[in-house]
């Protein structure tokens, strides 16, 4: 995997697919190629090693209006020039580029080598263009259609060929993959933020189509809705930030607003989700909500877990995605699986969504993404409309899920008892959120000042109890993500003397999240405990909290809001503590090491 980009049309394609490719690397990379069709069937191929910052050859002689790209993030075969894309039949004839993972490519290889197939590289992916040839009869298209179906697995692919050369063919599986269409001209991708340059029309790809573009007309397997891309390009832009990921940092209250407005009639205490509409009604029999996501987005899910569970009443449990589908879950018709993912198209979460979907169970969806994979295979859900997220470690989604899981609080809660007073009180904090988040901005220097004090250390733990608890698990995520020589874990507060308290010491901080709420006496004792052992502890505490202040080496202040708003406002300010982190050790906080922007392989 990682990012696809293709061109056909009237000018030359190589600065088209370039332009995409580079617009691909939040997505994360190892190494990149593509490949040009000239005007009398010669093809020029690039493959490399590297960032595409770093290429310096001209290829301006290179005048072919059709061609296809890629980034490979190394899954299937090591980094190296021969496993990246595009890939090639033993003729040099077909030339194809592919997200996913093909899952029987190991048989399938071995039988395309009885048959005299000589292989190149380690890839799964390098059997798709072997297929291709075994069915090629001058018909492109027809050869794809052939060859997936010997398939199984997933995949984003475009394909070119030397023989068929007035054509790029497209098919989809499980990875995602869109048209780009304009005048004499169309584009595939895997992500919009590739050809938003030159189209804001699109056609986003269903498992099994398969789609065929030509200079001048496409067609695909049925006729779909064109769609336009909302957010402009100057939203990838960093806009006077250093880092993509330090501006979406700073987008947070403003995800936080994006995320809430339009939704609530605050004197009804009423949320109003018009994702959940059609589905009002069946949501009233729900009798237990399942939470499913990875990484990140599972963190969002454990506060929604308390969330629903105190203020709506309804058993919620948060489970894995990776893991869900091979537990035997109870699950039926009075069962809510709810989807949290940013880019909708953590495969992952798909795949439990489709095992929930065969168990009768109602799916829903939280996705940034729109027209995402999950949000057309869920029933119903909401977006978080906060635009573009460019960084590979996810800041403003994540507050986005947290401010639209507490919109769904109440929207279930109204549902089933929840009293006008109490609804009014939860959108009220909310709507004040936005300002007491930049009120945290703006001690963004203080926070910067201690990152550069505790760069020095290797490990960290991160504690917190009930709502916040995630967050720890959150603040130590980021800290690894983006600052990765740094070890970090997020525990409950209450575990630390079972066990992880050993480790304590001079030399091994701790982040401790005490806000004042209903859990604060015993986070408070656990502080204690850590200073027992001369430990370090940077405390994120309550603004006028002087108690806490002469018991921690350092505090960052957050201000005063409901007990199940404080995750909101606790990850602020661990967010940027990561980022300034990881910039004091040199690091690239937008692309991490080994990490990928969106995971559609298992």
């Amino acid at each position: 995997m990682c990012g696809i980009v293709g061109y056909i049309g009237k000018k030359p394609a190589l600065p088209v697919l370039l332009s995409g490719l580079k617009r691909l690397e939040y997505r994360g990379y190892d190494s990149y190629g593509f490949c040009i069709l000239e005007k009398k069937k010669d093809v020029f191929l690039y493959k490399k090693k590297g960032k595409i910052s770093e290429l310096q050859e001209d290829f301006s002689n290179i005048k072919g209006q059709i061609g296809i790209a890629h980034t490979r993030w190394a899954t299937t075969g090591a980094v190296s020039e021969q496993n990246t894309h595009p890939h090639f039949d033993c003729h040099k004839n077909i030339f194809l580029v592919h997200n996913g993972i093909i899952e029987n490519y190991q048989e399938l290889k071995e039988q395309l080598i009885k048959e005299g197939h000589q292989f190149t590289s380690e890839t799964d992916t390098e059997v798709l263009a072997h297929l291709i040839e075994k069915y090629f009869d001058d018909n492109l298209e027809e050869a794809v259609r052939q060859a997936l179906k010997e398939v199984r697995g997933t995949y984003g692919i475009a394909v070119i060929s030397k023989k068929d050369p007035e054509k790029i063919v497209a098919a989809k599986l499980g990875s995602p993959l869109i048209l780009g269409i304009n005048d004499n001209e169309f584009l595939v991708a895997s992500d919009p933020a590739a050809i938003i340059s030159s189209t804001r029309q699109i056609i986003t790809l269903d498992d099994n189509e398969i789609a065929v573009l030509s200079p001048d007309k496409f067609f695909i397997l049925k006729e779909k809705p064109i769609e336009k891309i909302e957010w402009d390009i100057e939203d990838a832009q960093k806009q006077g930030f250093s880092h993509f990921m330090l501006k979406e940092i700073f987008e947070e209250p403003e995800a936080i607003k994006k995320s809430i407005v339009g939704r609530m009639i605050l004197e009804q205490g009423l949320a109003k989700l018009g994702g959940l509409d059609e589905v009002s009604e069946r949501l009233k029999k729900i009798e237990k909500v399942v939470i499913i996501a990875c990484g990140t987005a599972s963190y969002a899910g454990k506060v929604g877990e308390y969330m629903f569970e105190e203020y709506a009443k309804i058993p919620t449990k948060l489970e894995i995605a990776s893991e869900f589908r091979y537990k035997n879950s109870i699950l039926d018709d009075k069962t809510a699986v709810l989807a949290i993912s940013q880019s909708g198209e953590t495969i992952d979460t798909l795949e439990a969504i489709k095992e929930a979907k065969r168990k009768g169970c109602l799916t829903l969806g939280l996705v940034n993404t729109v027209g995402s994979s999950i949000a057309r295979e869920t029933d119903a859900g909401v977006y978080c409309r906060v635009g573009q997220e460019i960084a590979v470690a996810s800041t403003k989604a994540f507050i986005s899920q947290l401010s639209i899981l507490a919109l769904i609080t109440v929207f279930l809660g109204r549902q089933r008892g929840m009293s006008l007073t109490t609804g009014k009180r939860i959108l009220q904090e909310l709507e004040k959120l936005p300002d007491l988040a930049r009120k945290i901005l703006n001690k963004s220097d203080d926070i910067k000042d201690l990152a550069k004090k505790y760069s020095e250390y290797r490990n960290f733990f991160f504690l917190a109890r009930k709502y916040n608890f995630p967050i720890a698990q959150e603040g130590a995520i980021k800290l690894k993500e983006i600052a990765w020589k740094i070890h970090a874990e997020g525990y409950p507060g209450g575990e630390i003397k079972h066990g992880p308290i050993a480790l304590i010491d001079e030399n091994f901080p701790t982040v401790v999240i005490c806000p004042s709420d209903s859990v604060y006496d015993k986070m408070k004792n656990a502080l204690e405990e850590i200073k027992a052992r001369k430990g370090k502890i940077l405390a994120v505490i309550t603004q006028g909290n002087d108690e806490i202040k002469n018991l921690a080496d350092d505090v960052i202040y957050i201000p005063k809001t409901l007990e199940m708003l404080t995750p909101i406002l606790t990850t602020i300010p661990l967010h940027l503590f990561a980022a300034y982190l990881g910039l004091e050790l040199g690091l690239d906080i937008d692309k991490p090491r080994n990490l990928a922007k969106s995971v559609t392989v298992e």
